[in-house]
């Protein structure tokens, strides 16, 4: 018997420790079986407390009392599948005639307190099933990327969500996208995760950084164009225009629009020309778009009404030509000029980090996604790079991009440099670099011991 308590209160004292300084690893040792249990426990008389439950039908109420037995009580979702994860647990339910996925929405933080797990979100998979992702401890407290991610053409991940899942920066969805975030809020850190994901796929990467390409620049190895100042940016945007124009006539002349082609086989963007055929894709960085669109004389008010007008056609037409747009900023309203509320509208993924103040995050959600305004408002600043993401299909969700160095960004781009394409068009603007070194350079701060 004493031996049976030594071990129980190493046990314990063992869980104590992990819940407190490892989370996921009691996650995965004990929390995982407690949480099951516990959800399995009192999934009847929660759902019944949430009011997540119908009363029994008519034919059930007669049969009772035929049988002379007990009123049946009110029925709750069917549990279809539980499933575990590495954060929490994903329940499948079958909702009963009358019920609605609004409900189970609506119910999530009385259920995230009554199962006593971190959080709760739901969605609905199909008519009458909706799936219930719990997690149970705080994912966004140390991110933690998964070893394997589901990468494909133009999808890259970048981000851990709230719920444990993995946010893709998917360019063939949502091909533009706007980022916004206050100093040290840690909008930096989620563009280096974005590069470094682009790094690795048969994309050209072109740069725009006006703060004189302290961000971009030295990730220049694996760039196949940039620009750091406004007037080199305007040329840039120009011939990218015209790459964009010349793309569209190399997709004229191969659409193959005869009887014998499929309507599925005709071209109307790049993605529909043979591979042998097909222009790299092009994704644009706008490292802080306000530096393009402020003006103090009547000459920089004439070059800002070209880059924007250029910004806008891109954006407009470039998603058929692979030409993508990722603009970063720390605010992106209309006091920046004329065409800025057009643009906006064009750039349909929207992610917001900590800002300052409630008409920034309107910038952002005001006209997709009102809900997620108060929560971009709600984010700490003891908790850089957590931010909320969302579209134009109305739904949001809070991220946090795992923490990702320069020197690390830069050695990802120094390791895929051989993938960085030369565009023609571009030319002009690819920067000149020293050879690149042999090795990558190491993280540590410790000077290479010399002979």
């Amino acid at each position: 018997m004493t031996w049976f308590t030594v071990a129980l209160v190493l046990v314990v004292a063992a869980a104590v420790i992990l819940r407190w300084r490892r989370p996921a690893w009691y996650w995965l040792t004990f929390g995982v079986t407690l949480a099951t249990v516990r959800v399995l426990v009192r999934y009847g008389s929660v759902m019944d407390a949430c009011g997540l439950t119908v009363p029994p039908s008519r034919w059930r109420l007669a049969l009772a009392r035929v049988a002379n037995r007990e009123v049946p009580q009110p029925r709750p979702p069917r549990i279809l599948r539980i499933r575990p994860t590495r954060t929490g647990l994903v329940l499948r339910l079958g909702l009963r005639p009358g019920q609605d996925a609004f409900d189970v929405a609506a119910s999530a933080d009385r259920l995230r307190h009554s199962f006593a797990l971190y959080g709760v979100t739901s969605r609905e998979l199909r008519s009458g099933v909706v799936e219930v992702r719990m997690t149970g401890y705080d994912v966004l407290r140390r991110v933690h990327m998964p070893a394997k991610t589901d990468v494909r053409p133009m999808r890259v991940p970048v981000a851990l969500r709230e719920d444990g899942s993995v946010h893709y920066r998917d360019y063939r969805t949502v091909p533009h996208g706007l980022t916004l975030g206050a100093t040290e809020s840690g909008k930096s850190v989620y563009q280096r995760n974005l590069v470094a994901g682009l790094a690795a796929l048969d994309v050209a990467l072109v740069g725009i950084d006006c703060k004189q390409g302290v961000e971009l620049f030295p990730l220049a190895r694996r760039f196949s164009a940039l620009a750091d100042n406004p007037d080199t940016a305007l040329a840039l945007l120009e011939a990218l225009v015209t790459h964009m124009e010349e793309v569209y006539q190399l997709i004229r002349a191969n659409q193959r629009i005869t009887v014998n082609v499929p309507d599925a086989e005709i071209a109307a963007d790049i993605w529909d020309l043979p591979a042998d055929l097909r222009p790299v894709p092009v994704v644009v960085l706008v490292d802080e778009v306000a530096e393009l669109a402020l003006f103090a004389t009547k000459d920089d008010e004439k070059r800002r009404d070209r880059i924007i007008t250029a910004l806008v056609r891109l954006a407009q037409l470039g998603r058929a030509a692979g030409i993508y747009l990722e603009i970063c900023g720390q605010r992106f309203g209309s006091e920046l000029g004329k065409g800025i509320t057009m643009l906006r509208a064009q750039l349909t993924g929207r992610t917001a980090h900590r800002v300052n103040d409630e008409s920034s995050a309107n910038m952002a959600f005001g006209d997709i996604a009102p809900d997620a305004v108060l929560a971009a408002i709600q984010i700490p600043t003891d908790t850089p790079g957590i931010a909320v993401t969302g579209d134009a299909s109305g739904g949001w969700a809070r991220i946090r991009a795992p923490h990702t160095s320069l020197r690390e960004a830069v050695n990802i781009c120094n390791k895929h440099a051989e993938r960085t394409p030369d565009l023609p068009a571009l030319a002009a603007f690819r920067p000149a670099l020293a050879p690149a070194p042999s090795a990558p350079v190491p993280l540590s701060k410790t000077a290479p011991a010399t002979a």
